[in-house]
């Protein structure tokens, strides 16, 4: 139906902007929709000025870590009472609370009594223990099966200069972190010495 021109025209009443402004009039400012508010749109940041990358050094190898060695303590003692000062020196590592586990006895001359009672039982079982790792094992210096433990005690009971120092060495090297050496400290310390 066409309009006459007393009748004002009816413009659509739905909120948001316009498209096109009605002839002769200018657009309305868009009204805010009720509602939860809307979280601002981000913008994004402006660019950085890329940074240059830091030189690259060319990787000097670290320097090999000196091998630890086992503190060596001396306990003066004759040849014919090394293995009782090694015992009275294990009773003291027990008493202050070194593991019975962590303690291999050894003896340059004769095997120490407990050696050789366990021994008159075989082979098999002696070396049994030695595996099980739960109590002071007792071998001789020369026994290539004892392996190492945290302590190790030598009694000098016997042996000759000739193969001390390598017996000798060798006990340091099964040593964790100390190594107690009971007899003549004179010959101790030149036995250790050619060992070196």
């Amino acid at each position: 139906m066409p309009l006459t021109p007393e009748e004002p025209p009816i413009h659509e009443s739905v909120p948001g902007p316009r498209t096109a402004p009605a002839s002769g009039r200018s657009a309305s400012a868009p009204r805010p929709v009720p509602g939860p508010p809307r979280p601002p749109v981000p913008r994004p940041a402006p660019p950085k000025a890329a940074t240059p990358a830091p030189p690259r050094r060319a990787s000097v190898p670290e320097p090999a870590a000196e091998p630890t060695t086992a503190r060596i303590q001396l306990i003066p003692a004759p040849v014919s009472g090394a293995v009782d000062a090694a015992d009275e020196t294990v009773d003291l590592l027990l008493d202050t609370g070194r593991p019975p586990g962590e303690i291999l006895v050894l003896t340059t001359g004769d095997p120490h009594p407990w050696a050789a009672h366990e021994l008159s039982f075989g082979e098999a079982s002696y070396w049994a223990q030695h595996d099980a790792a739960d109590d002071v094992f007792y071998a001789d210096i020369r026994a290539e099966r004892a392996t190492g433990r945290p302590v190790v005690v030598v009694a000098m009971n016997g042996g000759t200069d000739e193969t001390m120092p390598r017996a000798l060495a060798g006990a340091l090297s099964r040593a964790g972190v100390l190594l107690i050496v009971c007899g003549d400290p004179a010959r101790i310390n030149t036995l250790l010495g050619a060992s070196a």
